[in-house]
């Protein structure tokens, strides 16, 4: 994923232009990179860790010349990433899902929502039985997965008559 590709995403999830996404990612790009130089941690808790590290002079050798040199002392950023984004990575659990903004409608009918909110838990089990039904869709991919063995099978055919030629050359 690129930044346009981020600015999209977070545009679409927070209900924001592209333009309006852009220029918060922008800033909070921005204030992360100015705190770090200045030496503060930055900590963003389920997702990790920015900090300053101090990377002390070395030696090493130019590999051209081959001459000893020494490398000067430097502060590098480093990111630690958190517990939850570990295990999101991981496969251990799903990455939150993006909230979409309410717009000025459910606004009103916010009063309304009250009432009804203890029948929304109950819509909400068969939301989660419709993904258990989608499972055999999941199947189908997995008879492409041959399809795609079958040319890197055709690969190493391709391989064999040209580890033949240099044998009739002598």
């Amino acid at each position: 994923m690129n930044k346009s590709e981020l600015v999209e995403q977070v545009a679409g999830a927070a209900g924001l232009s592209q333009k309006q996404a852009g220029a918060a990612i922008d800033a909070a790009l921005a204030a992360i990179q100015r705190a770090v130089s200045k030496g503060d941690d930055v900590a963003i808790p389920g997702f990790g860790k920015f900090e300053r590290r101090r990377r002390s002079k070395r030696k090493a050798r130019n590999l051209q010349t081959g001459k000893a040199m020494t490398i000067p002392a430097t502060n590098v950023p480093a990111f630690k990433p958190g517990q939850g984004f570990k295990e999101v990575v991981a496969g251990k659990r799903s990455a939150p899902a993006a909230k979409k903004p309410a717009a000025k409608k459910p606004a009103a009918k916010k009063p309304a929502a009250k009432k009804p909110a203890a029948k929304k838990p109950a819509a909400k089990k068969p939301a989660a039985k419709k993904p258990a039904a989608k499972k055999p869709a999941a199947k189908k991919p997995a008879a492409k997965k041959p399809a795609a063995k079958k040319p890197a099978a055709k690969k190493p055919a391709a391989k064999k008559p040209a580890a033949k030629k240099p044998a009739r050359k002598r």
